[in-house]
């Protein structure tokens, strides 16, 4: 099993990543910037939480974070790959958080699209998932990612491993879940999907948490029929086409204020 104390100078560097698959090193570049634009929006909780990727290839290992550096600390060389058990793959002393290998081995273990999956802890991610009636479909961005949303009931800090067949079976063929009394989480095909779609539904989340503020009581609904309208305009995989557009935009975004991502 994987630690989760961290030593800080024994970050691998590229050429120190040994055995790489074809394609592993887009999956870090794609990963690492996922983690800084988490960053960027103000979404880490200082060392917390995580995001991961499939490598591609049959072995079933995926990337995430050395536990202990800031999300925009992160680079591609300084992913850790481990493997469905949580034993390093190519490095001899990774460090990751336990809870966060249970979680994501969880989701990589059941589903063959979860190439990415993300999960956060954000006030109104955390606020949302404490709330009896879950995420309203009261704004656009609620309605255009609540049909795809699961939700998993808390079981205390998951160092427990056997939670991950109750995360799997909770999270079903959903793209998104809320874990209660947690935060938020997602699933894309790539890493660009995946985050898409963490930022809507984040903003979902914002914005539910904003429009609260009114009173239940005040909130307008959307007219009859228009939840499942906007259900039929928006199915899961919609969010590869905004990915296609929108990821590459986001890269270069990164690319601007810091490229030190890529190394």
């Amino acid at each position: 099993m994987a630690t989760i104390v961290r030593k800080p100078d024994a970050l691998p560097d590229v050429a120190s990543v040994p055995d790489m698959a074809p394609g592993e090193w887009e999956a870090r570049v794609d990963l690492a910037a996922a983690y800084r634009l988490v960053a960027l929006f103000g979404w880490d909780d200082l060392i917390f939480t995580h995001l991961s990727a499939r490598v591609p290839g049959p072995e079933h290992h995926f990337l995430i974070n050395s536990f202990g550096m800031t999300f925009e600390e992160i680079t591609a060389s300084s992913l850790v790959k481990i493997d469905l058990n949580g034993h390093p793959v190519g490095v001899s002393d990774p460090s990751v958080n336990l809870p966060g290998f249970t979680i994501h081995s969880a989701i990589h273990m059941a589903r063959e699209d979860a190439a990415a999956v993300m999960h956060l802890h954000t006030p109104q991610g955390q606020a949302v998932s404490a709330m009896a009636f879950g995420l309203l479909p009261n704004t656009q961005s609620a309605m255009t990612i609540g049909h795809d949303v699961a939700y998993h009931d808390y079981e205390g800090i998951a160092f427990d491993l056997d939670e991950r067949e109750r995360l799997a079976n909770d999270l079903g063929d959903k793209h998104a879940m809320i874990l209660r009394n947690h935060g938020t989480l997602t699933v894309g095909a790539t890493v660009g999907e995946c985050f898409l779609r963490l930022y809507f539904l984040e903003r979902a989340c914002q914005a539910q948490v904003m429009m609260l503020a009114a009173g239940l009581d005040r909130l307008l609904a959307p007219p009859d029929g228009v939840a499942d309208k906007v259900r039929q305009q928006t199915p899961p995989a919609g969010v590869a086409k905004a990915e296609a557009l929108a990821w590459p935009a986001l890269l270069r975004r990164l690319d601007r204020l810091d490229p030190g991502f890529r190394t």
